[in-house]
């Protein structure tokens, strides 16, 4: 019996049309990155050579390439966006109680605290240093730590969480600044009471509170100056209130927002308090005997006017914003010989949360410059 032949084999299936649904998505993406090149092409073909050769590559190329068109935009709606569904104002930015903001590194140490730690020793010895420094030039030192935000305005955290060591350290440091024999004024009895010494929206004390702590530095430091002086001072203040951006909306990126994307203005009467010319335009003035170093809160608010209407003097300023807690006294010192021999008694003033920032490249160098 013979065998049976094997079946024909199937012919092989047709291969299936290929799936071109993704071909508009991939179009799309090769436009968006051929787009990207020509613009970094076009940026980097129009660059300026010189910054190049003055600066690193990568701060150059960065600088060079800058944002894409609209970008701002794009970020400055996103983060207004962030802040209507999340309630997040970014890294550097907490709110508390609706329509109070923070400073984060107020709240807690912005690089850890085995590093605050470290750096609040060395600025204890900085402190040291140049209170005998002063002392052995005869010019008298005040030290008035302004209390973070954070403390004072305590009733509005809603629950924020805050650095337990933070808290700690200014006491810790108001105690070293006795040891040392450095005279101080402890501002929180001074700015506690009052319905609100901080702006809602700002770091910083509002008016009511800057007047309370100049109120309170003019006490310890008059006897110091045999007295209140005889300079007068005039009060000019606005017609009516008017809206005030604080630095923790701009902190947050939401200061060109309209009303309702960002967290609403506070309002104030706009004031600035000028010491009275008692001569003629040639006049210059009593020579200087109180000289206010520090950072922004001796800037805000009018607080060298406050200060001086209690001391009676018109108060040399040498604040400056970001000098935190030695970026003013350095600079002050570094022209030590050309200060007035009239002068009496330095004020230095700074934020609370200063004692636990890193050092800055110069409070290195200067600490490590110490004896």
């Amino acid at each position: 019996m013979s065998a049976a032949a094997p079946p024909a084999p199937k012919p092989a299936a047709a291969p299936p049309p290929p799936d071109r649904r993704h071909a508009p998505f991939a179009l799309v993406i090769g436009v968006l990155l051929a787009a990207g090149l020509l613009w970094g092409g076009w940026r980097l073909a129009t660059a300026d050579r010189g910054a190049w050769q003055q600066a690193g590559a990568e701060a150059a190329m960065n600088r060079t390439l800058g944002a894409l068109p609209g970008q701002s935009g794009w970020t400055r709606w996103g983060a207004g966006l962030r802040w209507r569904l999340l309630g997040d104002l970014g890294p550097q930015v907490a709110e508390g109680c609706p329509g109070w903001l923070f400073y984060r590194d107020g709240l807690r140490p912005a690089a850890g605290e085995a590093v605050a730690s470290a750096a609040y020793a060395r600025r204890l010895a900085l402190m040291r240093h140049w209170a005998q420094r002063l002392r052995a030039h005869g010019v008298q030192l005040v030290v008035a730590t302004v209390p973070d935000k954070s403390r004072i305005e305590a009733a509005h955290l809603c629950g924020l969480p805050v650095s337990a060591t933070m808290q700690a350290r200014l006491e810790d440091w108001q105690q070293r600044l006795a040891a040392a024999g450095v005279r101080q004024v402890d501002l929180r009895p001074a700015l506690t009471d009052l319905p609100q010494p901080y702006y809602r929206t700002d770091v910083h004390m509002a008016p009511e509170g800057a007047e309370a702590a100049a109120a309170a530095i003019g006490r310890t430091a008059l006897p110091l100056l045999g007295g209140p002086g005889g300079q007068r001072f005039d009060d000019q203040r606005g017609a009516a209130p008017e809206p005030r951006m604080g630095d923790l909306i701009v902190l947050a990126g939401l200061e060109h927002l309209p009303e309702g994307w960002r967290p609403s203005l506070e309002s104030f009467v706009p004031e600035r308090i000028v010491p009275v010319a008692s001569g003629g335009l040639l006049d210059a003035g009593p020579p200087a005997e109180v000289l206010l170093v520090g950072d922004s809160n001796g800037l805000r608010s009018e607080f060298p006017g406050r200060l001086g209407r209690q001391l009676g003097r018109e108060v040399w300023t040498l604040s400056h914003d970001g000098g935190y807690f030695s970026g003013a006294m350095l600079a002050a010192l570094a022209q030590q010989d050309r200060w007035p021999a009239s002068l009496k008694l330095v004020v230095w003033t700074f934020s609370e949360l200063s004692l636990s920032l890193p050092l800055s490249a110069d409070e290195a160098r200067a600490a490590a410059a110490l004896p």
